[in-house]
């Protein structure tokens, strides 16, 4: 534990900061709220500090242009596509590129898709009722978002493995710091990435009738707003966005919610008495292990958070683990409480930029924690999770239950 917070650096944390962040966020949050990190930049971990930056996307822009320049090399596949997902654009290209996908996620598209969700689960859970033991990650947080999204995108199932090694090293990306090993596999695998897509719309061309109901790659190939289409490379970075950011954060969301449980077992014996508490329990997960911890925005005119000046062209860290945990906002907030309300976190991030897939990675956390606490409800936990050593994303690497007695 740093004995002075204010030297708190972002891009050298303390060895159990990943393992635990609270501390320190707490610690930050109290202290100096808009932390100036030794490179310059800004740590940001009040609620209504992230709340301020989130709904002025004119002031505090999402644009990558030139923050990812120096970190991957203009020109670089790993700068191509952080510039081009839609994740990392300002209007009006963001406007258009999300009007362009936002169909696939409408109530009918969800509701289409809930038998399949609601299949997968069972079948998972036949499994694990017949093993007597299950690893969560590899045989039920992943499986699940992974096959959802991957069915969307009209992906054959063998070849989904595929697809979670690329986006593991397209999103480690992301993190404040990298070797180069990092950035030599992240740019492979988006140039790997984007050959399989063409490859697969190709072929989708070519033989219109295999693909399956609901199957949206080729109906984003040829959707138009405006009068104007994706381009090849706005349609290859906005699917392999769709296919990386549609299982991530299900995925680790479900895996803590599990783990999250098990380490509060009221909360199961809770949860099946009332089990109309399942709606308030997936944003208690959400709220307390935020998927994805930090944001970043720069601002394009001097501006002022708190206390505190900011020149123009000045990059925010908006932590969003922190802001879910500002007791400003959220009454004893280290506290895991299924029937928190209400709970507006900040997970899916606010205006604008809200995550196009919470509505579907919702569906799918009702029906995999529903389903398995009601099927297991003295469900064991065998060991603690283990957590991955990244600092933007908060993942699960291995979590082992067993079905109890």
């Amino acid at each position: 534990m740093l004995d002075d917070i204010t030297a708190f650096d972002l891009l050298h944390v303390p060895a159990d900061y990943a393992a635990d962040p609270y501390p320190y966020l707490a610690r930050l949050r109290e202290t100096a709220p808009v932390h100036r990190n030794p490179d310059g930049t800004y740590v940001l971990t009040r609620y209504d500090d992230l709340v301020q930056v989130y709904r002025d996307p004119k002031l505090w822009s999402s644009d990558k242009t030139i923050d990812f320049a120096p970190k991957f090399g203009p020109g670089s596949p790993l700068y191509e596509h952080h510039t081009t997902s839609v994740v990392f654009t300002d209007p009006p290209d963001h406007t258009r590129i999300r009007a362009l996908f936002q169909h696939a996620f409408t109530r009918k598209a969800l509701n289409d898709l809930k038998p399949r969700i609601e299949s997968l689960v069972d079948t998972a859970l036949d499994r694990f009722e017949d093993e007597g033991r299950m690893e969560v990650v590899e045989d039920f947080s992943f499986r699940l978002p992974i096959e959802v999204v991957c069915d969307m995108l009209g992906v054959p199932t063998a070849d989904r493995g595929l697809i979670r090694d690329w986006a593991v090293a397209i999103l480690t990306a992301l993190e404040p710091k990298l070797t180069q090993e990092q950035l030599d596999t992240g740019n492979r695998a988006v140039t790997d990435f984007k050959q399989y897509l063409r490859d697969l719309l190709a072929h989708r061309r070519a033989h219109p009738e295999t693909a399956q109901p609901g199957e949206v790659l080729t109906v984003l190939a040829d959707a138009e707003a405006d009068g104007e289409r994706l381009t090849e490379i706005e349609l290859l970075h906005q699917c392999i966005f769709m296919l990386n950011a549609g299982h991530e954060t299900s995925t680790n969301m479900i895996s803590h919610g599990i783990h999250e449980m098990l380490r509060n077992p009221d909360q199961i014996a809770r949860l099946n008495a009332e089990p109309e508490l399942i709606d308030p329990m997936v944003e208690e997960v959400l709220r307390y292990q935020a998927p994805i911890q930090i944001n970043n925005r720069r601002a394009t005119a001097d501006t002022r958070i708190g206390d505190t000046d900011l020149p123009a062209g000045s990059i925010v860290h908006m932590i969003v683990a922190a802001a879910n945990r500002d007791p400003a906002q959220f009454p004893d907030p280290d506290r895991f409480d299924i029937a928190r309300r209400p709970n507006r976190h900040l997970s899916f991030a606010l205006g604008i930029h809200i995550c196009a897939g919470n509505n579907l990675a919702r569906v799918e956390a009702v029906i995999a924690f529903g389903k398995l606490f009601r099927r297991f409800p003295k469900l064991e936990l065998l060991a603690p999770a283990k957590i991955a050593p990244r600092l933007r994303f908060r993942e699960v690497l291995e979590l082992n239950v067993a079905t109890g007695a």
